[in-house]
């Protein structure tokens, strides 16, 4: 573990303690998959408050950590806003992607922690950022490439209601490992696939996984950076010869 891997580990100790001491909930900025698996191998005993997940919806990669003391019974909301961003002119705006918005937003000397999941669907896309920035992005986020746009507050929990796009895949392995069933979403070589899991670019639901053979199980979310992510689905049925059709959805 590197130096910034180290004083991430204490920062979310700390935030534990606070929440522990004082009695109130404490919020991280937003983790990225790697900082996720920091958290998650970090052992239990030393965040005396528990610690829950979101992102601001469902399946979120990129997500805000709160730490809750047992004792506590009041409801909480995470300071999240989402902000959705469309063309001032349809007529005349470029067709804009996810680097796009994201470049944009980073120019306008945001960090990254401080902005989670860029959803890009329908000519716009929801962005959702801490509640801090949410009014510095809406009034100085005017233009992305040459296409003017403008910025709508929205409640992410009330306002927005967004639903990963997938494509359910279908197929036979010899058993449930992680390298047979990222071979069924994404058909290439095994050696490929190995190389991507031994390279550290495979989470799952938000720990990095470098072994082949890591047994999966249903329910199941798989990050594969510069690929995706999917969901185990769970076995169907098993063949005559101990094979196993599986099922998985491949987010789009």
């Amino acid at each position: 573990m590197n130096k910034e891997e180290m004083m991430l580990r204490k920062r979310l100790i700390d935030l534990s303690n606070q929440s522990y001491q004082r009695d109130i909930v404490t919020f991280s900025d937003f983790l990225n998959l790697n900082e996720l698996h920091i958290l998650h191998t970090t052992p239990k005993e030393l965040f005396p408050s528990g610690y829950y997940a979101f992102g601001g919806y469902d399946l979120a990669e990129r997500q805000m950590i709160a730490f809750q003391p047992d004792a506590l019974l009041y409801e909480y909301e995470y300071p999240i806003q989402a902000v959705v961003i469309r063309p001032l002119n349809v007529r005349f705006a470029e067709e804009l992607s996810h680097r796009d918005y994201l470049g944009s937003v980073m120019n306008l000397g945001v960090e990254r922690s401080k902005f989670g999941d860029i959803v890009v669907k329908d000519g716009e896309a929801i962005i959702f950022v801490c509640e801090e920035i949410a009014d510095y992005i809406i009034h100085n986020l005017i233009r992305i490439k040459h296409t003017a746009v403008q910025c709508v507050r929205k409640d992410g929990r009330k306002d927005i209601t967004y639903t990963p796009v997938f494509t359910e895949l279908k197929g036979t392995v010899p058993s449930v490992r992680l390298d047979t069933i990222l071979s069924v979403a994404f058909p290439m070589s095994r050696s490929k696939l190995t190389a991507y899991i031994t390279a550290g670019k495979v989470f799952v639901n938000g720990k990095l996984i470098t072994s082949n053979g890591y047994r999966l199980e249903k329910g199941n979310l798989i990050s594969v950076r510069g690929l995706g992510r999917i969901s185990y689905e769970g076995i169907l049925s098993e063949t005559k010869k101990g094979r196993y059709y599986v099922s998985v959805r491949k987010y789009i």
